[in-house]
């Protein structure tokens, strides 16, 4: 993966990165593959704290670009809309969302 820009927003308190990852012999990389990748890439950051989108793959070509979001807190989260939560829901791990799925208000 090449990191094409990376900016820090200080007022959305996030780090924006802008990518390219070329993928010659593989198959197209998932949201999962792209989010711990860029885990690796700032360290430090908390992987239930990024967002990817615009994540798109050329057609015929082994080549993804797309731009990833990583936010300093939750808080600073809540900026996205909801669709962005819920596509995100399976790629996470989140201790809260396993207790309400359980329901933990008995």
């Amino acid at each position: 993966m090449e990191i094409v820009n990376r900016t820090e927003n200080k007022l959305l308190n996030r780090v924006e990165i802008s990518f390219k990852w070329q993928h010659i012999g593989k198959s197209t990389p998932s949201r999962k593959d792209v989010m711990d990748l860029v885990k690796t890439l700032e360290p430090g950051s908390n992987p239930e704290l990024i967002v990817v989108k615009d994540c798109s793959t050329r057609f015929g070509q082994p080549l993804t670009t797309g731009l990833a979001f990583i936010y300093s807190t939750e808080d600073a989260m809540k900026v996205e809309p909801d669709y962005i939560f819920k596509r995100h829901e399976s790629l996470r791990s989140s201790p809260a969302a396993d207790e309400t799925a359980q329901g933990g208000d008995e």
